[in-house]
């Protein structure tokens, strides 16, 4: 259901420019774990205000998701976190993106 979800946020954006230049990237991360960066230009969220989100549970059980903004460069969201945690970060992304957003249907 994440991935489907992600999926329909991502379609909704591409307008035939976006997706050219900006666009969500997957990765992982050698400690392990993940990195997800998603590109917040263009979209509703560029403005929204986003509360970090810091949890650590454990070595394996851990994210940590913020938005950063760095001189001349788009504002985007930064997910970081463990290898079973990549639904959990991407939930939290989901429901922020949701916020007064109309419901789908």
């Amino acid at each position: 259901m994440t991935l489907e979800r992600l999926q329909r946020w991502y379609l909704a954006q591409c307008d035939g420019e976006w997706e050219h230049s900006y666009g969500i990237a997957i990765d992982n991360l050698d400690n392990p774990g993940w990195s997800v960066r998603i590109d917040l230009v263009g979209t509703a969220l560029r403005d929204r205000p986003f509360i970090d989100v810091e949890i650590d549970r454990s070595p394996d059980d851990w994210l940590n998701l913020r938005v950063t903004q760095l001189p001349g460069k788009p504002r985007v969201l930064q997910i970081f976190c463990g290898p079973l945690n990549l639904a959990e970060a991407l939930d939290l992304f989901l429901a922020w993106a949701a916020q007064d957003a109309p419901s789908e249907q």
